[in-house]
């Protein structure tokens, strides 16, 4: 699994035209699945994720997580994240699930997230066409790959 985290001042995503979730102070976290996933991994990226001190203390130092500041989360399934750009200009996605295994994971992320942070996350809708906007706080982004726990 792969996230890219970004620390928000607010952000949403909008299909067809409606906007289908949006977040003030938080984290915008865009997630690309693999085969090769599995619960552990939603487990551990879940509390890497809330538990991440990206947000500044009283003391403008990065030492409070989006558990403690009270923030929230907004959840986008990307599969393009999974692509590998080793050879030629145009990425392979062969590493990004398809739809039968992807979904039931995204959705157990979902699910994780919501637990851990002790209160209900937005979210995109997996496959479809979405606009995502943000106001990136910072800018802070955080990039995790659960096969590269360095």
């Amino acid at each position: 699994m792969r996230a890219v985290i970004q620390r928000v001042s607010k952000a949403s995503v909008t299909i067809n035209g409606s906007i289908n979730s949006q977040i003030d102070n938080g984290l915008l976290v865009l997630i690309g699945i693999e085969d090769a996933d599995t619960k552990e991994d939603i487990e551990w990226l879940s509390a890497k994720i809330i538990n991440l001190r990206i947000f500044n203390d009283d003391n403008g130092v990065m030492n409070v997580s989006v558990r403690e500041n009270g923030g929230d989360i907004l959840l986008v399934s990307q599969f393009t994240l999974q692509a590998s750009t080793k050879k030629g200009n145009r990425p392979s996605y062969l590493k990004a699930s398809k739809p039968d295994f992807a979904i039931p994971m995204y959705e157990k992320m979902i699910q994780q997230l919501t637990n851990d942070l002790g209160k209900p996350i937005g979210t995109g809708r997996f496959g479809a066409d979405m606009k995502v906007e943000l106001l990136n706080d910072g800018p802070v982004t955080i990039i995790i790959d659960t096969k590269n726990k360095e």
